[in-house]
C-alpha cells in the first residue's frame, strides 16, 4: 500500500467485506449448528436415476414416500434443463460433449416418453453420432445399456463375485482399491453375475445411437492402457465370461453370499456403523437397488424400502417446483468444518453462539468405529475421525478428519481440543509410506490397476494426493508439530517431489493448479518450511503469472485434460481466495497481488441489491456471499466435477479474515473478537 490513507481506507473495506461474509454465513447456519449447502453435479445423476428405475420396473410406480409419476416428470424436466442449446450434455458448464452422458440423457428421455424426432432429441442425436456413436461409452454407461437390452452382457467388463476371496498378497485386493470403488464393484461383480435384463420395445430403444453393430457387442474400454494390458486384460474378461457361461468356479454361490454379506453390513442404519447409504455416494446406491432386485429381493422388504429413502433424500426441488436436481451425496461435515475455520479466522471463538453450535454438531459426528481402514490400520481405541456426510461410519476420510480437527482446535475449548487430537491420531497412522495421504485409506499407487476394464472412472485407486497431505500438514502445525517431527519431514518430502515443474501442484480434489498449490503449500510453511526455498518461491511466481490484471485467479476443469490452461479460466471467489491465501503465506499481508485479490473480492460481494435479482444471484444466496457458476470441485479428474455452493462464501471470509489478522492493527473487525496463535509446544518425537 503506497501510504497510510489508502492502508487504512483499504482495512476499512476488507472489515466491512469480512463482516458482511461473516453475517451471511451465520445466515445460512441450520438451527442446530451444522451447514449444508447444495452439492451439485452433471446430469448423469438424472439420467441413472431414471435408467435405473425403468431397469427396476418401477417408472409407474408410486415412490417410497408416495409421490406419483409426477416426480419423476420433475427429474426428467431437470434433465432436460441441463442440455446445451447445440444439444450435448457435459460434465461442466464450460466443458464440451460428454458422450456417455449425452447417450443415457437420451435414452432416458426416451423412455420418459420424448419423441424422438423432437429437436432436442435430434440435436442430442447428432451429437453422438458424430462423437463416434454409443459403441463409443464408457464401461459404467455399459451396465444400464446392458440391463435394459440394448447390448449384450459381453460389452460389460466382467466382474466375478470371487473377487472377495482374493487373498490379501494377491495384486488385485479389495484393501488395494479406491473405497468408493469398493462400494461401487461389489454390487455390479451382483449384477454381472446374475445379468438381469428388462427388454423394452424398440420403439424405446436407441438403435439409432450406434454406427458400427459389431462393435455394440464388443467390450471396449477407453482407460488408455498400454497395447500389451489392454490385450491381457481383454484376455483375463473373455476367460472369465466363459467361466460365467459354465456356472463360474465351484466358489460362486458362496462368493455371492459373501459379497451380499459385505454389502448389507455397509448399507446398514443400525449402530455402531450407521449411514446413509452404501457408500453413502449416488453410483454405489443405485447399484445396490440394481443388486437387491436381480436377487429378487421384495420391494416392500426393510432393506430395499431403506435404500430407496436413503437415494431419494439426495432430491432437491428447485424453485417453482416444475424440476428435480440430484446431488450425488450430502456434504454437512465437510461443510460445517469449513465454514467453522472460517469463523475462527475470523476471530470468533466458543463464546461465540455460531461456533459453539457448530463444535457441538461436529463431536456429535466423531467417528470411533473400525471401518474398512482398520483392515490395514489399528490405532489406538481412542483414535477417531470424521466422515463427510450426515452419516457414513465405515468410511471416515482424512480430508474431513484434518478440517474439522484444526478448526476444534481454532474453536478452543477442552472437550474440542481433546477430540481434535484423536482426529490427528487417527490421520497419523493413516499417513502412507511415500509421506503423503489419500482420503480414506492408507495404500500404495499401484499403475496396473488403472488397466482393468472397469477402471475409465480413472478413480480406481486412492494413492497419496498433495492437496490433501497439505492439509494434514497445516492441521498438524495446529497441534504443534513443526518440520522436525518425522512424520513432517516425510510428507514435506512428498510435497516437494510432487511439484510441477512450472511451480503449482495437481489438484485432485479441487480446480485444479490453483487448488493444488495452496493445499500444498500452506501447510509445509506453517510447520516451518521457510518461504524462502527456491521451490516455494517458484510457486508463488506461477501463481502470480496467472493472476488477472483485476486481481482475480481462475482456472477450469479443462486444465485436467490439458495442462498447459493450467491457472486459466473464468474468474471465481473461491479460486481468487484460495490464491490470495497462498500468496499470503509467502508474501505476507501488504504483497499487492494479495491486496489485489482481496479488493477483487470486496467488488464482487453480492450487495443487498444484487442479492434480490435472479439474474445476478441465480442461487438466491444471501446478501454478503459472492455469485459463481463454475464447478471448481473434482470428484473423478476427467470423469465427474463438482459444485460445491459454499465454497464461494466461506473461502473468501477465510480469506480476507486471515489476511486481516496479520494487518498492522492486527484485527479483523469482527465481534467478539478473540485472537487466535498457532504455535503451542512442539511435537518432535
Amino acid at each position: 500500500m503506497p501510504d497510510t490513507n489508502e492502508q487504512t481506507s483499504s482495512i476499512s473495506r476488507f472489515r466491512k467485506s469480512l463482516a458482511r461474509g461473516v453475517a451471511a454465513l451465520r445466515h445460512l447456519q441450520n438451527s442446530d449448528g451444522h451447514w449444508c449447502a447444495e452439492l451439485e453435479g452433471d446430469s448423469i445423476l438424472e439420467s441413472e436415476y431414471l435408467l435405473m428405475k425403468f431397469i427396476l420396473g418401477q417408472e409407474d410406480q408410486p415412490f417410497v414416500d408416495g409421490s406419483g409419476r409426477e416426480r419423476l416428470e420433475q427429474i426428467a424436466q431437470g434433465l432436460r434443463d441441463q442440455q446445451r442449446t447445440s444439444g450435448e450434455w457435459g460434465q461442466y458448464p464450460e466443458a464440451g460433449m460428454d458422450l456417455s452422458a449425452t447417450v443415457k440423457a437420451y435414452f432416458a428421455l426416451k423412455l420418459m416418453g420424448d419423441d424422438p424426432e423432437a429437436p432436442h432429441m435430434v440435436k442430442a442425436r447428432n451429437c453422438i453420432l458424430e462423437g463416434g456413436g454409443a459403441e463409443k461409452c464408457n464401461t459404467f454407461t455399459m451396465f444400464y445399456l446392458a440391463s435394459l437390452g440394448q447390448v449384450p452382457w459381453n460389452a460389460v467388463p466382467s466382474i466375478p463375485p470371487e473377487i472377495i476371496f482374493l487373498p490379501r498378497w494377491f495384486y488385485f485386493h479389495l484393501t488395494k482399491i479406491s473405497a468408493w470403488t469398493r462400494t461401487m464393484i461389489l454390487p455390479l461383480s451382483i449384477v454381472t453375475t446374475l445379468r438381469p435384463t428388462r427388454k423394452v420395445g424398440p420403439e424405446k430403444g436407441i438403435d439409432e445411437l450406434f454406427i458400427d453393430q459389431r462393435e455394440r457387442r464388443r467390450l471396449t474400454c477407453e482407460n488408455n492402457a498400454p497395447t500389451f494390458w489392454r490385450l491381457f486384460f481383454k484376455g483375463i474378461d473373455s476367460s472369465l465370461k466363459a467361466l460365467h457361461h459354465v456356472g463360474g468356479t465351484p466358489f460362486r454361490r458362496k462368493a455371492m453370499r459373501e459379497c451380499t454379506s459385505w454389502i448389507l453390513k455397509r448399507a446398514s442404519q443400525d449402530e455402531p456403523a450407521p449411514t446413509e447409504g452404501l457408500g453413502a455416494i449416488f453410483p454405489a446406491m443405485v447399484y445396490f437397488q440394481v443388486a437387491l432386485n436381480a436377487m429378487g429381493w421384495s420391494r416392500d422388504h426393510e432393506v430395499r424400502q431403506r435404500a430407496e429413502r436413503d437415494l431419494d433424500d439426495f432430491f432437491l426441488e428447485r424453485p417453482g417446483g416444475k424440476s428435480i436436481k440430484i446431488q450425488p451425496c450430502l456434504s454437512p461435515v465437510w461443510d460445517t468444518g469449513i465454514a467453522l475455520y472460517s469463523l475462527t479466522e475470523a476471530g470468533l471463538d466458543e463464546g461465540d453462539p455460531s461456533v459453539r453450535a457448530a463444535t457441538e454438531w461436529l463431536r456429535g459426528k466423531e467417528c470411533r468405529f473400525k471401518g474398512d481402514w482398520s483392515d490395514i490400520v489399528q490405532p489406538s481405541e481412542e483414535a477417531s475421525g470424521w466422515y463427510f456426510e450426515y452419516a457414513n461410519a465405515w468410511y471416515p476420510d482424512v480430508d474431513d478428519t484434518a478440517m474439522v480437527s484444526m478448526a476444534l482446535y481454532r474453536a478452543g475449548g477442552d472437550r474440542n481440543r481433546a477430540a481434535g487430537r484423536r482426529g490427528v491420531e487417527w490421520m497419523l497412522s493413516m499417513q502412507n509410506d511415500d509421506g503423503g495421504w489419500a482420503a480414506f485409506d492408507k495404500t500404495t499407487h499401484r499403475q496396473i490397476l488403472e488397466y482393468v476394464p472397469f477402471a475409465d472412472h480413472n478413480a480406481m485407486q486412492d494413492p497419496s494426493c498433495s492437496d490433501i497431505t497439505g492439509r494434514c500438514l497445516e492441521c498438524l502445525s495446529w497441534y504443534g508439530y513443526t518440520i522436525e517431527h518425522p512424520q513432517v519431514q516425510k510428507a514435506v518430502e512428498y510435497v516437494r517431489r510432487t511439484q510441477d515443474p512450472a511451480g503449482p501442484w495437481f489438484g485432485r480434489w479441487g480446480v485444479n493448479y490453483i487448488y493444488g498449490t495452496w493445499q500444498a503449500l500452506v501447510g509445509p510453511i506453517r510447520c516451518g518450511v521457510s518461504t524462502d526455498e527456491d521451490w516455494v518461491q517458484r510457486a508463488g511466481a506461477w501463481l502470480k503469472s496467472v493472476q488477472k490484471p483485476d486481481g482475480s485467479f481462475g482456472e477450469s476443469a479443462d486444465s485436467y485434460m490439458d495442462p498447459s490452461l493450467k491457472g486459466i479460466g473464468p474468474s471465481t471467489a473461491s479460486q481468487t481466495a484460495w490464491a490470495a491465501m497462498t500468496l499470503h503465506a509467502i508474501y505476507g499481508s501488504e504483497d499487492p497481488s494479495v491486496l489485489a485479490a482481496l479488493e477483487w473480492l470486496v467488488e464482487t460481494q453480492l450487495s443487498d441489491a444484487e442479492a434480490s435479482d435472479p439474474v445476478i444471484n441465480p442461487d438466491g444466496d444471501p446478501a454478503g456471499s459472492w455469485a459463481e457458476p463454475w464447478f471448481t470441485g473434482t470428484g473423478f479428474p476427467k470423469v465427474f466435477y463438482l459444485r460445491y455452493h459454499l465454497y464461494r462464501l466461506y473461502f473468501p471470509v477465510m480469506a480476507l479474515a486471515r489476511v486481516l489478522r496479520d494487518t498492522p492493527e492486527s484485527s479483523t473487525g469482527v465481534e467478539p473478537v478473540q485472537r487466535m496463535r498457532p504455535k503451542i509446544e512442539s511435537v518432535t518425537d
